[in-house]
Formats: structure tokens, C-alpha cells, sequence
């Protein structure tokens, strides 16, 4: 019998490191650990109660058939309609989930050996779509230094002939880097000059920004031809299980798209869709109530990090992460007496000692960090950061 082997594309990929941390805490909860994650970005609040019976009545109405492949017109309408610039439905793709967008668009441009700039940190789903697309990613590192953002001049140096997309995240996964819109105006003068570099904004956060966020579509109006907003349910509305996301940009792109998503899934859930053009065109008052309670979390985290000696938490500007230096902690050693080497050591460290799992920046392309997801109540919180306080405490 032949062995099985894997496709070239899917040679390098593996379950991503969130996952198997979110795993290994699964294991040790199943040995009776009391454990606290705080490695997944999926809001704790509930989806709206309008958007789940507007689902159900959708159900109840026959709406179960197949939907178009683009998406339904009512629902692309109001995603046009509610992006805050110039769009119409045609400009718009439904798909299951930001990520889809994402992979439909590279899947759909993309040749083997061309590049996509990355800015790095970066969410960890975004090196393995372009794995899969056989592109290569070109990561500028965006430290502290510069907020966790993209700079013009790092932009300016990490373009080759070969550069095909810019993918920005705005507000950013894992650092909750926001960019102004005078930060933006400085990227798309250096993309100006670069007539074959295209622009993927993920704007998944918007809805999730504590100072004024602005699209990459309203900075540069002007490259709406060769940009491509990415947004979605999933966030702001607490919708993650629903799988619902979009994207808005040219049509010749958005048709590639559509062919594309017709190979795989063809449309986006007929319910889910019923379910988003209810969020979309119900009250929105949820949306500032639910970002105020994001930012007292993050005010408290961010505290309370910062009071911990070895660590160095910066005021993330949006998303509900928080991404600070553990650098000050490697090098220390547990009390067994092992050597923290690496920020993944640390993460290891905390987990198995204080039953609280993290994701090591290395997972999202700069290492010396972690990442901690504030989408949890106010109380696990509140425990989990004083159980890591107390694992430091703990090293020597």
C-alpha cells in the first residue's frame, strides 16, 4: 500500500500554536486543573437577541435553500450601505467568515513565488493562507518602537517587483495597534509610487476602536481600484459560530472572488446571512456599549500587567487584545530551576505552574511577546492576572 503524502501546499501547515495551546488547556482542565484562556478572540457577550430571531423567522420562512454565491442582494446592500464610503452591491462578496474573504482573494491573484507584505505581528491564519497559495510573505518587523505599526519608509523598503498585496489589519491582531488616519495618508503615498502593489484592509475591529478609527478606503480614496475592505459579523456582534464575513472591493476582483468561493463552499449560510443583515439594520447602541466594556477591560489589563515586574504591557488603541514584552522575564528560571529561554517558555511556564494559558508572540511573527485576550468576563480576568503575577513572583 502507497503511503500517504501530503500536496506540496500542505506541507508546512499544522494546527497553529493558538490552537494547541488551547488544546493543552483543554488536557490539563480534563485532569481537574481549575484552567483560565485567554488565547482566543471571541467576544463574550451574546449575539443580539433581533439577529437570533431574525435567523429563526428566516428558518420558519423557507429561507433554507441555496443563496446566490455572491451573497443575497438585501444582505449586500446593507453591507454597501453601512461601510462608511462609496459602495455598491456588486462591489460586495458574502462569505463563511473574514478569513474566507481573505483566501478567496489570494487564492483568486495570487502565483506561486509572488509576495504579500505582512507587517509582523500578525495574525497567524494569514501566513498559512498564503502557505496554502504558495506566495511569499514578506514580514516587516513593527515593534513597540512604532505602536506595532507599519512605518512608510519600512512599507517603502519591503516592496519588490515580486509585491503583489499589502495586508493591513486595522485595529490589529495580536497587538491592538490602531492606525490614525494620518498614518494611513503616509501608506498609500509610498503605494502611489507603487501602482502594482494592491491593498487588503482587514477591518474586522472597527467596530472595537477606543480613539477615532478611520478606513484605509476613506484615507485613500483614490486607490478604491485596487483595494479590498475586509469586515464581517463575528466581532461586533458577538457572531463568531454564525461564520459570516465580507469583503467590499473592485468588481473584476470581487467576480475572481465569487469563482473562486464557487470551488469551495459556494454561498455563506442562507440563515447566517438573514441573521447579519439583521445586525447590520438593527439599533446599533450595543455596538458603543459593548466597546466601553471593552475598554475598561483593557484599561484594568494593561494596569495590571504593567504592575508586574519583567513585563511591559502597551495601551493597545482597539481590537480586545493586548500584546506586551515578557523579554524582561527570559532568562529567569522556574522553581524547578529550568531556564526560561524563549517567550514560548514563558507561556509554557504560566500555563502548567498557574493554570492560565497565553500564546507566545512567535506564533504571530515577534517573538519576546504574548498575547492575551481580554474578551473574557471581568472576573476570570481579574483571577488570571493575579495568578500570573504570582507565577513571576515565582521565578528566580
Amino acid at each position: 500500500m502507497t503511503d500517504f503524502r501530503r500536496s506540496r501546499r500542505a506541507s508546512n501547515l499544522a494546527l497553529s500554536e493558538i490552537v494547541r495551546i488551547s488544546e493543552a488547556a483543554r488536557a490539563l482542565r480534563a485532569e481537574g486543573r481549575d484552567v483560565l484562556t485567554f488565547g482566543t478572540g471571541e467576544p463574550d457577550f451574546p449575539t443580539p437577541g433581533p439577529v437570533i430571531e431574525a435567523a429563526h423567522q428566516a428558518a420558519l420562512n423557507g429561507e433554507t435553500t441555496y443563496p446566490p454565491t455572491q451573497g443575497t442582494p438585501a444582505l449586500r446592500k446593507a453591507i454597501a450601505d453601512s461601510a462608511g464610503f462609496a459602495a455598491d452591491p456588486g462591489q460586495v462578496i458574502v462569505s463563511t467568515g473574514a478569513k474566507q474573504v481573505i483566501a478567496n482573494a489570494f487564492l483568486a491573484t495570487l502565483d506561486p513565488g509572488e509576495e504579500v507584505i505582512l507587517p509582523a505581528p500578525y495574525w497567524t491564519s494569514y501566513a498559512d493562507i498564503l502557505t496554502v497559495c504558495e506566495a511569499e510573505l514578506v514580514a516587516p518587523k513593527c515593534g513597540a518602537e512604532t505602536g506595532f505599526k507599519l512605518t512608510a519608509d519600512a512599507l517603502d523598503a519591503a516592496i519588490t517587483p515580486k509585491t503583489r498585496w499589502l495586508l493591513l489589519n486595522n485595529p490589529g491582531n495580536p497587538s491592538g495597534a490602531l492606525y490614525s488616519k494620518a498614518d494611513l495618508e503616509a501608506l498609500a503615498e509610498v503605494l502611489r509610487a507603487n501602482p502594482h502593489v494592491w491593498v487588503i484592509a482587514d477591518e474586522i475591529y472597527e467596530h472595537i476602536a477606543f480613539d477615532p478609527f478611520t478606513s484605509f478606503r476613506n484615507a485613500a480614496p483614490d486607490l478604491a481600484a485596487r483595494t479590498l475592505v475586509v469586515n464581517g459579523a463575528s466581532k461586533a456582534y458577538a457572531m463568531t459560530g454564525w461564520r459570516l464575513g465580507w469583503g467590499i472591493g473592485p468588481v473584476p476582483l470581487i467576480k475572481a472572488m465569487v469563482a473562486v468561493q464557487g470551488t469551495s463552499t459556494s454561498g455563506a449560510s442562507s440563515i447566517s446571512q438573514a441573521a447579519a443583515l439583521a445586525a447590520l439594520t438593527g439599533p446599533q447602541d450595543l455596538l458603543a456599549e459593548r466597546c466601553a466594556a471593552f475598554r475598561a477591560r483593557r484599561d484594568m489589563v494593561v494596569s495590571a500587567l504593567n504592575a508586574i515586574p519583567g513585563i511591559d504591557c502597551p495601551e493597545p488603541g482597539g481590537a480586545f487584545y493586548v500584546f506586551p514584552s515578557c523579554t524582561g522575564l527570559i532568562g529567569k528560571r522556574r522553581p524547578s530551576g529550568e531556564l526560561l529561554e524563549t517567550d514560548a517558555d514563558v507561556c509554557d511556564y504560566i500555563l502548567s505552574e498557574v493554570a492560565v494559558a497565553l500564546v507566545p508572540g512567535r506564533a504571530f511573527g515577534l517573538p519576546g511577546h504574548f498575547r492575551l485576550s481580554y474578551a473574557y468576563s471581568t472576573d476570570d480576568l481579574t483571577e488570571g492576572l493575579s495568578r500570573i503575577a504570582r507565577a513571576v513572583a515565582a521565578l528566580t
